[in-house]
């Protein structure tokens, strides 16, 4: 039955693939008929089926869609404003263009610190497509970078749900966790991010151009880049100022609730965009029926990725409850190995299997976390690390930000695999090697 159960998966996996490269499907017809073949074959009774699915698609989109309107809308004023483009020239003035992997890299690690992965690449997309068009070089070798900052540190760094989900069912140090994350994910960013960029992107020259968010401004009156870097940092520093608000002391709770607010990512994103519209737009000579027809045009083909990234919720929550996470759970249970080999093959599988590296995260923990209750001179520090690496593996198209990634960047289905795909799979090889390194001499 376990072999049965991973060998449909497989398969489900496979129908996506084959729908969207060879019969050119859109990737939402591709992911529901994948998620009907697998709830089928998987044997998911008939009247959950379609309760699954939509589970999964409002799971999923609940969170994203109005991070992904909003951003959109933000991403979009930078560029039409020619505040992305003064953000880009600063960079390339103060790095120069062989150094900008490496400037990307650490933007998106720092960005990434207070921020969901999805909502460090809607602040920094504009950025890079600004960046591309100023300096004609390959998107691949700006994007990556800062892909992989904000990757690693979703994966591996406190505050993030499912680093803090694993240190509470491991019972491990916060503080501890974020030290050893930050020393093993800095050099796993540095390799999947500026080193792979400039290997990848001498063989990967992408077909497509980013769509979604095109970078057409004709001003010449740009803004300052003062006030465009104001505009790009203004979300990060809400989102921040909520990260830190509940551990001043003396501050009145109904100020922590309110700084809370103005920095979820909703709210800040939505706070971004009346900024933009005013200092990017109305103050820049754009009337307002031109503000409103910039929004419009750029929330059109946000449907299109709210579509795919819903299905991809949905085929997930089939996998979820067709059981193949805890089947692979169970079988891996049985394997006689260290419990940092354990925990990371565990949240490697799973992040395979159901395409979530939250759901890889805490559920590989659940599953560890008995297994160690009785041994002695574990590092639970390092066990969360190592299962956050786990979770980030092998993105592929049961994932959210592999679709993300794709339509954004305007890649093709293979482009993804060989860069999104490759990345993230590195990234968590090394951050699992550096754990091990690590447990070795303390």
């Amino acid at each position: 039955m376990d072999a049965y159960l991973l060998a449909i998966t497989v398969a489900a996996i496979v129908i996506v693939i084959v729908g969207v490269s060879v019969f050119k499907w859109h990737a939402f017809i591709s992911l529901t008929v994948a998620s009907l073949f697998l709830a089928i074959a998987s044997g998911l009774s008939m009247d959950k089926i379609v309760g699954a699915y939509e589970t999964g698609v409002g799971g999923v989109l609940g969170h994203l869609v109005g991070i992904l309107a909003l951003g959109t809308i933000l991403g979009k004023l930078m560029a039409d404003s020619g505040a992305g483009m003064q953000v880009a020239d600063y960079f390339v003035r103060i790095f120069g263009v062989k150094r900008l992997p490496w400037a990307m890299l650490v933007a998106g690690f720092i960005i990434g610190i207070p921020v969901f992965f999805e909502v460090g690449i809607l602040i920094l997309l504009p950025l890079v497509i600004s960046i591309h068009k100023t300096t004609k070089q390959n998107i691949l070798l700006i994007a990556l970078p800062v892909i992989a900052g904000l990757s690693i540190v979703h994966g591996l760094v406190p505050p993030h749900p499912g680093a803090m989900a694993a240190i509470s069912i491991y019972g491990a140090n916060t503080g501890k966790v974020l030290l050893y994350a930050l020393i093993i994910s800095i050099p796993a960013a540095v390799i999947a991010g500026p080193v792979f960029a400039k290997w990848i992107h001498k063989r990967v020259i992408p077909e497509g151009e980013p769509d979604l968010i095109r970078v057409t401004t004709t001003s010449k009156d740009l803004p300052g880049t003062g006030v465009s870097f104001f505009v790009i940092l203004l979300p990060v520093l809400l989102m921040v100022l909520a990260a830190i608000a509940p551990v001043i002391n003396g501050l009145p709770s109904g100020v922590v609730k309110f700084v809370e607010l103005i920095g979820s990512p909703l709210i800040a994103l939505l706070i971004a965009c009346f900024a933009a519209f005013y200092l990017l737009g109305k103050r820049q000579g754009m009337t307002k029926d031109v503000i409103k027809k910039l929004t419009e045009e750029c929330l059109l083909p946000v449907g299109s990725i709210v579509l795919i990234i819903g299905a991809g919720g949905g085929f997930k929550q089939v996998l979820i409850d067709s059981g193949v996470g805890t089947t692979i759970g169970q079988m891996s249970e049985h394997l006689s190995l260290s419990p940092l080999v354990l925990a990371f093959l565990i949240a490697g599988l799973i992040r395979i299997a159901t395409g979530s590296a939250t759901v890889a995260l805490t559920t590989a923990a659940g599953i560890v976390s008995p297994i160690i209750e009785h041994m002695s001179g574990v590092n639970l520090e390092l066990l969360v690390i190592v299962t956050g690496a786990g979770s980030l593996m092998f993105s592929h198209v049961n994932d959210a930000g592999f679709w993300m990634v794709k339509e954004y960047l305007g890649l093709t289905v293979k482009e993804t695999f060989k860069t999104w795909t490759v990345l993230e799979t590195l990234l968590s090889f090394i951050a699992f090697a550096g754990a091990l390194i690590l447990n070795a001499l303390i």
